[in-house]
């Protein structure tokens, strides 16, 4: 059985209200985008955000691209890329959130690396790894 408009708009409020506030996926920047929808562009959020998953799949693969052997952090980009192409928001944000921390930890032990390098000197140029 079909929702009145009411119960729909409703429920409507009620799903922004859980993918904001209660979730945490949407900010004010989304109600912003929101408010700028009108009669005469009544679906610009909507063109908005597939735009942002389009052009966030996009930014990801450059980014895969250019990474330099860091494989987490570059499967952790291949995941966002794939949720991104399903419009799933909530992989999509889970999913750069890891992107994120694996960014993290790589540079914070490369730096850590690289700076023990400095101290060895030119003994301590990297040999790689047997296997690799």
């Amino acid at each position: 059985m079909p929702l009145s408009n009411n119960s729909l708009l409703g429920y409507i409020n009620d799903l922004r209200v859980l993918l904001s506030a209660t979730e945490g996926y949407l900010d004010e920047q989304f109600c912003q985008v929101e408010d700028l929808q009108d009669e005469a562009n009544p679906k610009f959020a909507e063109e908005v955000v597939f735009l942002f998953f389009k052009d966030s799949a996009r930014v990801m693969l450059n980014i895969e691209q250019a990474i330099i052997g860091a494989s987490r952090v570059k499967n952790e980009c291949t995941s966002f890329r794939n949720f991104c192409g399903e419009e799933n928001a909530e992989g999509c944000t889970r999913s750069f959130q890891k992107v994120k921390r694996e960014h993290t930890i790589l540079r914070q032990k490369l730096g850590s690396y690289f700076q023990l390098l400095r101290q060895a000197g030119p003994a301590g140029i990297a040999t790689r790894p047997a296997g690799k």
